[in-house]
């Protein structure tokens, strides 16, 4: 009864190592069979990297062992009161398999997409007057969307972009609303002396992107500057009775 305990403990252990150290292939190699996606600003452009397969490895496939031959007895054959007659046989050289290599390719891809610089407008476009508002806008798409098809792979890009205006005179603003030309104007300006004043736009993209349902966000941001100019002029004085 000892005997059989002990043997039962053994045999318990033996297998609790063995599952011990089973590692399912999912755990070991994430990106083995589904695709790998990421998406970066780099250079003020977005880089899209896709790539799935098992990483480019080549896995050389040994020929399958052939059986060796059983060992048999030979006895020399009995002679033969009359000679057999003469046969030439013709034997064929054996030629060894070629071993199989088979490539596991890793397929990747990467693509680069720019994003819009924007282009100041502003109304009236010559010859503003002080003291009277400057309708300004720009234009660029409230939301920049681009859909890729990258190694086969569907990738959905969004960014949205937030402005920070600078009117030349010392004034600033930060929003994320475009503008509108008139009637439907959002942004506006009032200079109080004539000149020439040089407007600036720093227009910052953020965003995320998608891939199978799951949503991240872009690394890094892209940065544009965008200039123009504008020239303010006084309003005639005009006398009346």
């Amino acid at each position: 009864m000892h005997t059989l305990i002990v043997l039962g403990m053994k045999a318990l252990i033996i297998l609790s190592l063995a599952l011990f150290f089973t590692v399912p292939e999912i755990a070991v190699a994430e990106c083995t069979e589904s695709a790998c996606v990421d998406v970066y600003t780099k250079d003020n452009q977005i880089i899209i990297e896709a790539h799935k397969g098992s990483g480019g490895r080549t896995t050389v496939r040994a020929p399958k062992p052939q059986p060796s031959p059983t060992a048999t007895l030979w006895f020399p054959p009995k002679p033969s009161p009359t000679p057999e007659p003469y046969v030439k046989r013709t034997y064929k050289p054996r030629t060894a398999k070629p071993t199989t290599i088979s490539h596991s390719v890793n397929l990747s891809d990467r693509l680069t997409k720019l994003v819009p610089t924007a282009g100041i407008a502003f109304q009236p476009e010559f010859e503003a007057l002080r003291n009277v508002p400057v309708i300004f806008w720009i234009d660029v798409p409230a939301l920049f969307q681009s859909r890729v098809n990258i190694i086969g792979e569907i990738v959905d890009v969004a960014l949205r972009p937030g402005f920070i205006w600078s009117f030349g005179d010392g004034s600033m603003w930060a929003t994320t609303n475009t503008g509108a030309p008139f009637p439907n104007q959002t942004i506006t300006h009032t200079y109080s002396k004539p000149g020439t004043y040089s407007v600036v736009v720093v227009t910052t993209w953020n965003g995320a992107f998608t891939h199978n349902g799951a949503v991240r966000a872009i690394s890094g941001e892209i940065v544009k500057t965008s200039v123009a100019t504008v020239t303010v002029v006084s309003a005639p004085t005009r006398f009346t009775k």
